[in-house]
Parts: C-alpha cells; sequence; structure tokens
C-alpha cells in the first residue's frame, strides 16, 4: 500500500467513510460504515467486494462516536503497514459566508463551523464531532473540511437573496444551495460523458433521501433548489421541502409548537414518510403500491419537475439533464415520471434504456440530453484533501 486518506461522512447515528490509496493518482482501497450508534452498534468495512472487518456490539452498548473511530482507524494503520495515513477529509454541510472553499482544519475552525449548527441541525453537530473525536485520537493528522455549500459561491447575488430585509442578508440569512460536492463531481465528468451539453446549460437532479437540484451554465452553479437550510426546495425522504411560511405560523398558533416541534416535523415527520405514513424509502413505496404511497411518489414527481422549471427559466433554456445519487441512479420510474412531466422541453426519454440504468437515456432526437451518472462525493473530498497537503 501507499500513504493514505481517509474520507468521512459522519451522521447522527452513523458514519460512512473510504480509504484512499495515494499511488497513481486516488485508488480507493476500502469502503466501511459504523452504523446504529446509540443503539445496537455495527462496523462493516470492505475492501472492493470482500468484507475485510465486521464487528457488532450489543443494544446500549457504550460506545460513541470516537470509541468508534478509534476502531476504524486501528483497522486502517494496521492494514498500511510500513505507509501511513497522512489526512482525513470530512464532508462538512454547511459552510455559510465564512467558508467558501476547502480549508486544512486547526481545533480553532470548530467554533465557526459549530456556530452554523443551526442552519444544519440534521448534519452540523455530528460533523464537527467528527473532526473533534479525530483530534482527540490523532492530535498531528491532518485534517481537511470539504463543505458541501462551496461549490454554490458562484452563484449570482440575485440567486442569493430573500425578499427580507437588507440586514439580515448582510447578517448571513441568504440562499447557499447544499449537495456541493456531489454536483462539483458530476461537473467534472461531463465534459468526458457528454462534451456536447458540458459548456451548455444543465439541470442536475441528486434525488437520495436528502433531494435537490442544481443548474449549470458552463460547469457552474447558479442556482440551486436548496437555500439557507437543506431543508428548503424539493420534497425529500423525511423533509418537507419548499412550505407556505404561512403554514409555520398556523401550526405555531393553533397547534402551540415551537421550533423544536417545527424542527422535528419538517425535517424528521414529513417529505415521503409524512405523506405516504409508510416510508421514506422510494423502494419501498413502489413495493407497496397502495394508494397513499402512489400519492407521495406523485408528489415527489410533481415536485421535482415543478422546480426543474424554474431552474429551467434561471438557465434561459436546457441542453442536459442528469439524474444522480440514490433515487437518481436506481429509480427508473422517478425518472420517468420527471421526465414526463418536462416532456414540453423537448425531452424524450428512451424506456429500454431508462429500464436498465444506463448512462444515456434519451432518445438520439431528443431536445435535451439525460443521463445517470453515479455522483462519487467521496472521491471529491480526497482531491480536495490530497490538494491541500501536497
Amino acid at each position: 500500500m501507499a500513504d493514505a486518506i481517509l474520507t468521512i461522512n459522519a451522521g447522527s447515528s452513523s458514519i460512512k467513510f473510504a480509504l484512499f490509496e495515494l499511488k497513481n493518482g486516488l485508488t480507493r482501497t476500502a469502503t466501511g460504515i459504523a452504523e446504529n450508534i446509540g443503539a445496537a452498534p455495527h462496523l462493516l468495512i470492505k475492501t472492493g467486494t470482500e468484507t475485510a472487518l465486521e464487528k457488532r456490539w450489543p443494544d446500549h452498548a457504550p460506545l460513541n462516536h470516537e470509541a468508534l473511530f478509534g476502531e476504524v482507524l486501528n483497522w486502517v494503520e494496521t492494514n498500511l503497514g510500513n505507509d501511513k495515513l497522512i489526512a482525513a477529509g470530512h464532508r462538512i454541510v454547511h459552510g455559510g459566508s465564512i467558508f467558501t472553499k476547502p480549508l486544512l482544519l486547526d481545533e480553532s475552525h470548530l467554533t465557526d463551523i459549530a456556530r452554523l449548527s443551526q442552519l444544519a441541525p440534521l448534519h452540523e453537530p455530528h460533523n464537527c464531532a467528527a473532526v473533534q473525536a479525530l483530534f482527540n485520537l490523532r492530535p498531528t493528522l491532518r485534517q481537511v473540511g470539504c463543505f458541501d455549500t462551496s461549490f454554490h459561491h458562484t452563484m449570482p447575488e440575485l440567486a442569493t437573496r430573500f425578499a427580507i430585509p437588507r440586514k439580515f442578508h448582510d447578517e448571513g440569512v441568504r440562499r447557499y444551495g447544499f449537495h456541493g460536492l456531489s454536483y462539483e463531481y458530476i461537473a467534472s465528468r461531463l465534459p468526458d460523458v457528454a462534451p456536447r451539453v458540458a459548456k451548455g446549460r444543465v439541470i442536475v437532479a441528486h434525488l437520495g433521501n436528502g433531494a435537490s437540484m442544481c443548474a449549470l451554465k458552463n460547469g457552474k452553479s447558479i442556482d440551486s433548489t436548496m437555500g439557507f437550510t437543506a431543508l428548503d426546495g424539493l420534497m425529500m425522504g423525511t423533509r418537507s421541502g419548499a412550505i407556505d411560511p404561512g403554514v409555520l405560523i398556523y401550526f405555531m398558533q393553533s397547534h402551540g409548537m415551537n421550533a423544536e416541534d417545527l424542527t422535528t416535523l419538517l425535517y424528521k415527520q414529513s417529505g415521503l414518510l409524512g405523506v405516504s405514513g409508510i416510508s421514506y424509502d422510494v423502494r419501498a413505496l413502489l413495493a407497496d403500491g397502495s394508494e397513499p404511497a402512489k400519492q407521495a411518489l406523485d408528489l415527489f414527481a410533481y415536485q421535482a419537475a415543478r422546480q426543474a422549471s424554474g431552474l429551467i427559466s434561471c438557465l434561459g433554456g436546457l441542453d442536459g439533464l442528469v439524474f444522480t445519487a440514490g433515487i437518481g441512479e436506481h429509480a427508473p420510474a422517478i425518472r420517468a415520471a420527471i421526465c414526463d412531466r418536462l416532456a414540453w422541453m423537448g425531452i424524450k426519454l428512451c424506456p429500454e434504456a431508462n429500464a436498465v440504468n444506463e448512462a444515456a437515456i434519451s432518445e438520439p432526437d431528443s431536445a435535451v440530453e439525460v443521463r445517470v451518472i453515479p455522483t462519487d462525493e467521496e472521491l471529491m473530498i480526497a482531491t480536495h484533501t490530497r490538494a491541500l497537503i501536497e
């Protein structure tokens, strides 16, 4: 093995990670997940398709993120042999107005990053905890923060504003956009896989449990469906997406809800789960087939097409549409439903190609080229980390 970089995406109950060798570029040599933290922890590490390590702990085992990081680091360092882990790169969801590019972190940065937790309450606290845990476990290991908002700092100022008093914009209440690492990766791949549209007007649909769309012009973000927080825009697995602010006032006045209640409702109880009353998982809803499940999926496609239409207006037309992330890459029925609603743009989907998740899923005479491109946020994190430490 060569020296290596560890990429980390930490959540509330899981840590996803990947190991990259710095040999002949960046080569992914292992992937893993520590999940069910706080319940019955489970650690799984794979090298290719082979299971390299699997450990399970009983219910309520006293293992926190730091303890599980210790398990991961021990395995990594043992398997690197005479080589060494030289850096860790983190996905950090919100960079606010301060962090506009990847950053070599020290502990002083954590205070500023932690202040952004109210803007990304599902993600930011756990991103910070992962950085702090590694500082505690390996104080000399270099760490790089890669912010999901950074890619969108090319958006024109007009696209960043809300119609609120200027003083609030000046203190940072503005539209930021998210899933930037995913969009950056897709933008880097387009010149190779779709050169005709790479310099044109493209919408990338990152559809997963968290979902958003980004309008790219010449590979740069000019607008996104997500705004101040990762709650805005598209309907998601458990998040409501865009909602009339008056609904929130109604909930406060008529149901006595406070900020904590609204956070739980809008982030964890809404979206596909809330509408269906069954599941947040598109696979489960497609298999269920009941009317509530069908309505949730129909609403998802309707809102996606509706918001894509707004981005088309921002772009002044559309040359390409790219689907990525879990739903975007693996749910042909959802892709078809969205494209059907965008047929007015000249989109012609090839049913056979769409059914088998082929790279190009539009007909040759489609006015808009439609593609499925798997995203790779881990590679983007590793790429930025390597650039900052070399």
